[in-house]
C-alpha cells in the first residue's frame, strides 16, 4: 500500500518534526489486509530517527479477530456470510470495521516517549471522549473492556500491538454506518454489547471530520503529557 504525502485539511497540523508531533497521514478507504501489512512493514523498518505516525482511514467491511479472539464469538450468519473474516496481531477479540467508521491506527515509538500501553489506550480513549464532550455527550472508559461507551452502549473499539518498542493498530469510533454487522458478533467478545455511533447521538460531522479531531485532541494529549525524550 503506497502511502501519500501528510495533509493539514481542517487545521490538523502535518506535524512539526522537530518537536517530535506525529505526521498525519489520511488514507481514505483502504483494504484492511493491505493497511494491517503496512503498519507492520513500517513498524520493522524504523529506526530511532523514523517520525511517529497517524494513520486515518475507513475499511470496507470486515470482521478481525485479535490475539485472544475465539471463533464462538462469531455467530453463524457471520461465519457463513460474505463479509471476510481476518484475524490479526492486535489485542482483543472480535470487531467489525466498515463505511463510515473512523479508524485511527497510531504508530508510535513508545520507548522514546517512555510511554506504556495502558497510558497509551486511557489517551486513546480520552480523546473519543473529549470529542464527543464537544456536543454535549457524556462517554466513558470501562476498566474492564477497553473502548469507548455512551451509557452501555459501545461507539469506539481499541486494540493495540507492540513490536521492537513500538505501537501500532489503534481505534475505531462508529461515526454513521451501518450497525447491523455488529448483530452477528459478540462485539469486543461480549454477548449482547449494544453498539452505537455519533449519528445516532446527534452529530452530523462526516467521518473524516470525526477523525481529524480525535486526532488533534490526541496529539495535544500526547505532546503535553509523553513528549519525545531526547537521549
Amino acid at each position: 500500500m503506497d502511502l501519500p504525502d501528510s495533509d493539514t485539511r481542517d487545521g490538523v497540523p502535518g506535524a512539526d518534526a522537530a518537536a517530535g508531533e506525529p505526521l498525519v497521514r489520511r488514507l481514505g478507504t483502504t483494504v484492511y489486509r493491505e493497511a494491517w501489512a503496512a503498519m507492520q512493514a513500517f513498524t520493522d523498518r524504523r529506526d530511532a530517527a523514523t517520525r511517529d505516525e497517524l494513520w486515518l482511514t475507513e475499511h470496507p467491511p470486515v470482521y478481525t479477530l485479535g490475539l485472544a479472539g475465539r471463533p464462538d464469538h462469531l455467530h453463524p450468519a457471520a461465519a457463513e456470510g460474505a463479509i471476510e473474516i481476518v484475524r490479526t496481531d492486535r489485542g482483543g477479540q472480535v470487531t467489525y470495521h466498515g463505511p463510515g467508521q473512523a479508524v485511527m491506527y497510531v504508530l508510535l515509538d513508545l520507548r522514546r516517549r517512555r510511554l506504556g500501553v495502558r497510558p497509551l489506550v486511557r489517551m486513546l480513549e480520552q480523546a473519543v471522549i473529549d470529542c464527543l464532550g464537544g456536543w454535549g455527550i457524556e462517554a466513558h472508559g470501562r476498566v474492564d473492556a477497553p473502548g469507548v461507551y455512551v451509557g452501555a452502549a459501545k461507539i469506539a473499539a481499541l486494540g493495540l500491538k507492540v513490536r521492537r518498542g513500538a505501537s501500532y493498530h489503534g481505534l475505531a469510533l462508529n461515526v454513521d454506518m451501518d450497525l447491523s454487522p455488529f448483530d452477528a458478533i459478540d462485539p469486543c467478545g461480549y454477548p449482547g454489547l449494544a453498539v452505537t455511533q455519533a449519528r445516532a447521538l446527534g452529530i452530523d460531522d462526516s467521518t473524516g471530520e470525526m477523525a481529524d479531531r480525535i486526532a488533534a485532541l490526541f496529539i495535544a494529549s500526547l505532546q503535553a503529557r509523553f513528549p519525545i525524550v531526547p537521549e
